[in-house]
């Protein structure tokens, strides 16, 4: 993309209808404002750049909401009649009341006369008022184009068609629908496009923005389905060694599978945290009302049968993980494997039903009366599955959003289900390379992956890729 000067866009609009989210969402920078259902929460201009190749290609304006917009238009309606709309409001500007009761509009109208566009965030939820009338008006006396971003327009309360028969009515025909909440697919690049048809001198450069951002979506997926597979594989390649003698002693036996689980339940976690920082969230962020909500939702106990129905993650079958007691055997012992807690005969079967490795190390194992410990394919089923299914959340969501983010039920033979059950087979080689396991954190500068592995992580992240086609 030639270089040129950073497009300058105000977002504008009435108090509380989403501006910040909206930035947030567009910029993915989560410590951007202060988000909040208070009325007035900005109450002065902030600026987010975005970036592309290094270079800031947009700077947005996060500007106060219009608080008095009729009072203002009955005060501008006594400056000189033969002066034009933008002389009006620099004349206003000027003046004390700019700087008094006006003073949030004056922000706002400063800002719009500074700048090459303006986003017009409309929540779609809100009756159309006078009121709106007199921003609108407001707006256009500064003679910058305007584009109106329609908000949460997914929500059942929303009232679109009156909301685009009044921007028309004022001139206003080019129009975006862009939810902060839950973005559409292609959303940003729309609004772009739609930016172009205003901005025509910037038309390649705003395409140039738009692309990278569809590349940048398409790395991040990658990049998702990367540390997705890093998981499976640390998981897969856990492997705990214990006497008979240990083995025999249930509390030994139940301190050994508890320590299994908290350590696979701290590399899923680690997963979690990473995949939300990914896509621009924090998990119990305080600061930011949106992510209040959700929080806790991403601590999910992948043993618990009731964690799997309320997550509604199944297997590849349809049973939900933890009713199919066949499917998952060993839930009961905490879906960890206890491959020689049964005669000699069911252990080998298990191992070699598990894809523990060469059937010589089990034996030789076996007879030097030393057991192994490892987690269930079930297990593993699920671990993936759910990282998925959170990611696709991810992707459809906006910092405008304020509601749990839920996993919908895979139908059977879904995308995620099937590449979650092509990646656990996928996986097995790392049950034979415990050294594969990444080290806990306090140890984890020391630890380097082989290429081996990473070759694995590698081949397993390209088959996660199709859990993500339309």
């Amino acid at each position: 993309m030639t270089q040129q000067a950073t497009i300058r866009i105000a977002v504008v609009g009435h108090t509380n209808a989403g501006k910040t989210s909206l930035l947030r969402t567009l910029t993915r920078r989560i410590n951007f404002g202060e988000v909040s259902q208070r009325p007035g929460t900005t109450r002065h201009v902030e600026s987010a750049d975005l970036d592309v190749n290094g270079e800031a290609a947009v700077r947005f304006f996060d500007t106060p909401g219009l608080e008095d917009a009729v009072a203002l238009r009955e005060h501008l309606a006594a400056f000189d009649a033969g002066a034009t709309p933008p002389e009006r409001i620099r004349q206003f500007l000027q003046g004390p009341e700019a700087h008094g009761v006006f003073e949030q509009e004056a922000k706002v109208l400063r800002t719009m006369l500074d700048i090459d566009a303006a986003f017009l965030v409309i929540d779609v939820r809100e009756p159309v008022l006078p009121k709106f009338r007199d921003e609108i008006e407001l707006l256009n006396s500064c003679a910058r184009p305007v584009l109106p971003v329609l908000n949460f327009v997914r929500d059942a309360a929303s009232r679109e068609p009156a909301w685009k028969e009044l921007l028309s009515a004022y001139g206003l025909h080019v129009q975006v629908r862009f939810d902060a909440a839950a973005p559409f697919v292609g959303a940003e690049r729309d609004l772009y496009d739609d930016l172009a048809t205003l901005l025509r001198e910037r038309r390649d450069q705003l395409r140039g923005v738009a692309d990278f951002l569809d590349t940048e979506a398409a790395e991040r997926r990658q990049s998702a389905c990367t540390r997705i597979a890093g998981l499976l594989v640390d998981a897969a390649a856990i492997r705990r060694t214990v006497s008979a003698t240990e083995f025999a002693d249930t509390a030994r036996r139940e301190a050994l599978v508890a320590a299994l689980r908290k350590t696979v339940f701290d590399k899923a976690q680690r997963c979690t945290d990473d995949l939300l920082a990914l896509y621009g969230f924090r998990q119990g962020d305080a600061d930011e009302a949106p992510l209040q909500a959700i929080e806790g939702r991403w601590t999910l106990d992948f043993f618990s049968p009731e964690a799997m129905k309320d997550a509604g993650l199944r297997l590849g079958k349809g049973a939900v993980i933890g009713a199919a007691v066949g499917v998952v055997a060993d839930l009961a012992v905490a879906g960890i494997s206890l491959g020689a807690g049964a005669a000699l005969g069911g252990a080998i079967g298990g191992a070699v039903s598990q894809g523990w490795g060469p059937l010589g190390r089990k034996l030789a194992n076996k007879l030097r009366d030393v057991h192994e410990v490892t987690v269930e394919d079930g297990v593993l089923f699920t671990l993936v599955a759910w990282q998925l299914k959170l990611t696709q959340a991810l992707e459809q969501r906006g910092h405008a959003a304020t509601q749990r983010i839920s996993a919908e039920t895979p139908e059977n033979g879904d995308a995620p289900t099937r590449a979650a059950a092509a990646a656990v087979r996928g996986a097995q080689p790392a049950r034979n390379h415990p050294e594969w396991e990444s080290a806990g954190i306090a140890t984890r500068s020391f630890w380097r992956p082989s290429p081996q592995r990473e070759a694995l992580v590698a081949g397993l992240s390209r088959t996660l890729q199709p859990a993500f086609e339309a």
